[in-house]
């Protein structure tokens, strides 16, 4: 029987001359290996490789139907953004993913352009570790008509936020069927640790290390007494259920994916049971990732 041919899906920051060069020279290096390149339609035609397959759009819900395609890798040039959008690419497939650090911060990323060819030999020789990243999943319900209206997913974050910059959103929040608080605000997030140091920090909630696996919950702009970040078990279910003489919210996933909310419906927010697998192969610590990427001093006051 003749051997499958290796399947590797390649996702860039298009537009930028240098990410275009670097993503040349990844799909030659990968073409010698006898490894077949698939990427998003609109991205091939500027890398001016024509044996590059195109890859169908993701669907509403951040799902790609690739057939029998089975990738077994997803290589990132570009920032933690553009991670984002590749990861719809992974997600349905249980593809490793790699990151190459084209952005401002790059979290995400595993190594930086000028070791890329040496990241692309440890992919193809096997010489790399796979870090699972707890992913969620968020379904929109209608309580009235006990429907579900839709489904999507994110790597970092679900958001759910007001749409009238003058009114507040009340939300009341529960956990594993229980309730706990309700408050007016400008929005909640439901983050991943992976999330933690993006919308969720910037929200105030706490940095969680990626073995850590946990759930956040942290208001934003809330009016309320209790209003702390919370950090609950990888098995909970939080509801979000939005007061029904409210005005309609925008769910936002990984602020990617919008699903309008209107006033009354609940949000029911979960792990997903597909992880986002990500390949490593540095030994670098998180801790060193987040003072490298923080830039934050390291010495004591007293020298230490």
């Amino acid at each position: 029987m003749p051997r499958r041919q290796r399947a590797v899906i390649l996702v860039t920051h298009a537009g930028r001359p240098d990410v275009v060069e670097l993503a040349r020279q990844v799909v030659a290096q990968l073409q010698d290996a006898d490894t077949r390149v698939y990427a998003p339609a609109e991205e091939i035609a500027p890398l001016g490789c024509t044996d590059v397959v195109p890859l169908p759009e993701p669907d509403e819900s951040g799902q790609v139907l690739i057939d029998e395609l089975e990738p077994e890798f997803v290589v990132v040039l570009g920032g933690d953004g553009t991670f984002l959008r590749a990861a719809e690419y992974a997600h349905p497939s249980g593809a490793a993913m790699l990151g190459v650090n084209l952005g401002h911060v790059g979290f995400l990323a595993e190594t930086e352009p000028e070791m890329v060819t040496e990241a692309i030999d440890h992919l193809l020789g096997g010489t790399y570790r796979i870090e699972e990243r707890l992913a969620l999943q968020a379904a929109v319900f209608d309580p009235k008509r006990s429907r579900e209206v839709r489904r999507t997913w994110a790597l970092n974050e679900v958001s759910l936020e007001k749409t009238r910059r003058e009114r507040i959103l009340e939300i009341a929040i529960g956990v594993d069927g229980h309730p706990l608080t309700s408050f007016g605000c400008d929005g909640i997030l439901c983050a991943t640790p992976t999330g933690s140091t993006a919308y969720a920090f910037s929200a105030g909630g706490p940095v969680v290390w990626p073995q850590v696996e946990a759930m956040l919950v942290v208001p934003n702009a809330a009016h309320a007494l209790f209003a702390r970040p919370l950090v609950v078990a990888p098995t909970s279910v939080i509801t979000l259920d939005v007061a029904p003489h409210d005005h309609d919210a925008i769910l936002a996933a990984d602020g990617r994916r919008l699903i309008t909310v209107p006033a009354g419906h609940r949000v029911v927010i979960q792990r997903d049971p597909r992880p986002i697998r990500v390949a490593r192969f540095h030994t670098e610590d998180f801790a060193d990732r987040l003072v490298a990427k923080f830039r934050l001093p390291t010495s004591g006051f007293r020298g230490l």
